[in-house]
């Protein structure tokens, strides 16, 4: 498939079914009305770089850091029943799948005095909230940057995504008394990896059994399986700030990490679709609509109590 350049309008959301919320530059929320209590986001595909953002690295480079186009391999999630969620900013601008106050002192130009700080190892090896390298030993701004500059992407990006989030994820809790929600990703076939060194196509993350029923974990591990796929859980990635934040069984709330393997739907060095496109675009359509199969049965047993 040929390289997609410019940003996608989502001409295959055209549809009176189907309610629209956006914030330019933001987020797009697409609703359908007949939802299920299931959401699915896409956090890191943004590809709408602010005014001001003003990096000194090549922009080929920094686009290598996008979860790229995963946004149109799930285009289709809302024909099932899912809510779907576009973060449209860059995660190298502002990372909406770490803490706020996960902030790198080295990065600031001011004292950390105005700060909130609570840096994680994420921060200091240079990839926390806002980004200081885009690689091992390539920064990605030749200055600091000031306090007001990190809070205007606090405020209007980062904050504006998690509201929106929490807001859906909530009501449709609300309706059903119980809701699941997909954090979706794509990971560097380098790092596709698990621990042991064998390469994985999907990474299930549920930061060790506290974020999502495992029943539900299982069946989506099971299905891919049964296609054919290497499934790893929990290695090597267990799930951030995402589902940390929206993942409490106990009270129905269900929330689970999936990392996919570039490698099934992107060339990393011309930056282009696959062939293979298609193939998973199709299994990510057959596995969402076996999800929404699984919770209508879920909806049903609830119902029956």
């Amino acid at each position: 498939m040929s390289k997609i350049k410019g940003q996608c309008d989502y001409p295959m959301f055209r549809d009176h079914n189907i309610n629209i919320h956006k914030q330019d530059n933001v987020f797009t929320l697409f609703s359908p009305q007949n939802a299920l209590p299931l959401l699915i986001d896409s956090p890191h595909s943004g590809r709408r770089y602010p005014a001001d953002f003003n990096y000194a690295c090549d922009q080929g480079i920094l686009q290598q850091t996008e979860d790229n186009h995963l946004d149109i391999l799930l285009e289709n999630a809302v024909n099932y029943g899912a809510t779907f969620l576009q973060c449209e900013f860059p995660r190298c601008y502002i990372d909406v799948n770490r803490a706020e106050d996960d902030i790198d002192a080295a990065l600031m130009a001011q004292s950390d005095e105005k700060y909130d700080l609570n840096p994680t190892s994420r921060s200091n090896a240079g990839y926390g909230l806002v980004r200081r390298l885009v690689r091992p030993g390539l920064p990605l701004y030749n200055r600091l940057l000031s306090y007001d500059e990190i809070q205007h992407r606090l405020q209007h990006y980062y904050l504006s995504y998690h509201n929106i989030l929490q807001q859906k994820l909530d009501e449709l809790h609300y309706n059903f008394g119980q809701v699941w929600y997909l954090n979706m990703h794509s990971m560097p076939a380098s790092s596709a990896h698990s621990e042991d060194g064998h390469p994985v196509d999907f990474v299930l993350g549920d930061r060790h059994g506290t974020t999502c029923r495992r029943d539900f974990l299982i069946e989506i591990k099971n299905f891919l399986e049964q296609a054919g796929y290497r499934v790893s859980i929990n290695d090597p990635y267990k799930g951030v700030e995402l589902i940390r934040r929206h993942g409490r069984p106990e009270s129905a709330k269900h929330a689970l990490q999936f990392e996919i393997n570039k490698n099934l739907y992107w060339n990393e060095i011309t930056q282009e679709f696959l062939p293979s496109f298609s193939r998973l675009q199709n299994l990510l359509n057959n596995m969402i609509e076996h999800i929404s199969t699984y919770i209508e049965k879920e909806l049903v047993l609830k119902a029956a109590d």
